[in-house]
């Protein structure tokens, strides 16, 4: 390594860190970031990468399904598990070495190791000691893992891409977008999906709307939904099969995996945080302000370790930002985290910007908040028997119906978010979008002639 001194040291090689260190760079900055791991951090390794690209198979797998409909007479021979964890690793290792490469076209130090903070505020990694007056902590957080006995024989988001082969039974635990993406993509890919959770809805810090569709386009895929199950123990019974007790109810049995996904956790534990005087929050979290300082001088954090919208690309906005602010001269960078859109990958895929319905009743209040909603069957489905719908909530407020919330579930939802999205960011109003002509025939000219 360099022995010139530093300006900006980043802790961790994900999205936002990547991003902060490489913007700091083309600023002047002379930078160092530190992974122990594979560049490109949870989304690119697994991650929104991987991930998305086990949400097109499916899709192809659907788009099959299909075909008869539409004339084609088609034989399929099976689907190869290996040959797309091959391509899709594949993939994603030509996606680090593109990190790598990009780190050192921007001229930014890589370091191999775990890094740690000592007494006197300075980061170790290794035998190495290093300091700078800017530290960014970027390192990203990990799936959770239940307390709770038998709990080791299951796995976690992570192990799904490591996985061998699909398996029969499948049995999801959670309600949150990992649990309903995977549940999702492995039914469409002929797997057997129970999935368990512990209240009556999915997905609920979304507006009601969305996870009572998905709740039903689910059952007609021949998804088990299991709600009110409290898991209580993990086991293997006398036949080999996983089974899942549950504190009311009988347990769900059955099953050749099963899979956590009970949400995330900041992978703050062995950094030393508490030497800079740093409390954590209970969850573990880096308190951080709206410039993304913490409550030690010079040190500053971005992404999923902060607990703030842990999307990658906030992540990536965030550490951007901060370069600007301590290297370019803008005071004033900062995120700003109203209307942050953001799409779950499910089957069918949902979008969603802004206030839900609750939500902008709590800061409006019922009178000045009106809604407009369509279901209908996209023309996609026509000539197909099965007739998935497509639900839109619009979300609107005071007299001039400014759209706070826009709330979609259904084929194609997750691209016409985008544009949408940005409308809702400049303030459009519901009269906005009723002059808007329509794209016919498109599931988004829906929300352009809601009544």
């Amino acid at each position: 390594m360099s022995t010139a001194p530093l300006d900006y040291l980043v802790i961790g090689g994900g999205s936002g860190g990547i991003a902060s260190a490489r913007r700091a760079a083309a600023l002047g900055a002379r930078v160092a970031l530190i992974e122990s791991g594979r560049l490109g951090g949870t989304c690119v390794n697994v991650g929104c990468v991987p991930k998305k690209v086990m949400f097109n198979a499916a899709c192809v797998a659907e788009a099959l399904a299909a075909a008869p409909d539409y004339g084609f007479e088609l034989s399929v021979h099976g689907f190869d598990w290996q040959a797309l964890r091959e391509r899709r690793d594949a993939y994603v290792e030509r996606l680090n070495q593109i990190y790598a490469h990009n780190l050192d076209k921007s001229q930014v130090q890589l370091l191999r190791g775990r890094a740690r903070f000592d007494a006197d505020g300075s980061v170790v990694v290794g035998s190495e000691r290093l300091s700078a007056p800017h530290v960014l902590i970027a390192v990203g957080g990990a799936p959770r893992w239940p307390n709770l006995p038998g709990a080791e024989l299951g796995m976690v988001s992570d192990d799904v891409f490591r996985l061998e082969r699909a398996p029969e039974r499948l049995l999801i635990v959670g309600a949150g977008y990992v649990a309903v993406e995977f549940a999702g993509i492995f039914r469409a890919l002929g797997t057997r999906v129970t999935l368990a959770y512990r209240e009556a809805a999915l997905l609920r810090h979304f507006d009601a709307i969305l996870g009572e569709a998905l709740c039903e386009e689910m059952v007609a895929q021949g998804i088990e939904l299991a709600p009110y199950s409290v898991p209580s123990r993990l086991e293997r019974g006398a036949d080999g099969k996983l089974q899942l007790q549950r504190r009311q109810g009988e347990p769900l049995t059955g099953f050749d995996a099963v899979l956590w996904a009970i949400g995330r956790v900041p992978a703050t534990a062995e950094l030393g945080l508490e030497r800079l005087g740093i409390t954590l929050s209970e969850s573990g979290h880096v308190p951080v302000d709206a410039f993304q300082n913490s409550a030690a001088r010079g040190v500053y954090s971005v992404g999923d370790v902060t607990g703030h919208f842990e999307l990658t690309p906030v992540a990536i906005a965030a550490g951007r930002r901060l370069a600007e602010r301590l290297f370019g001269g803008q005071a004033e960078a900062k995120v700003d985290y109203e209307y942050i859109p953001t799409v779950v990958f499910s089957h069918p895929p949902i979008g969603t910007v802004g206030l839900s319905e609750v939500e902008a009743r709590e800061k409006y209040g019922d009178e000045l908040v009106k809604t407009y909603r369509a279901r209908f069957t996209n023309l996609y489905y026509a000539l197909s028997e099965q007739k998935p719908k497509t639900t839109i909530k619009l979300v609107t407020v005071g007299a001039e119906e400014r759209v706070v919330g826009l709330h979609v579930v259904g084929l194609a939802a997750d691209e016409l978010l985008q544009g949408f999205a940005v409308a809702i960011r400049m303030g459009a109003s519901k009269r906005d979008f009723d002059r808007t002509l329509a794209i016919h025939p498109t599931a988004a000219e829906e929300v352009v002639t809601l009544k």
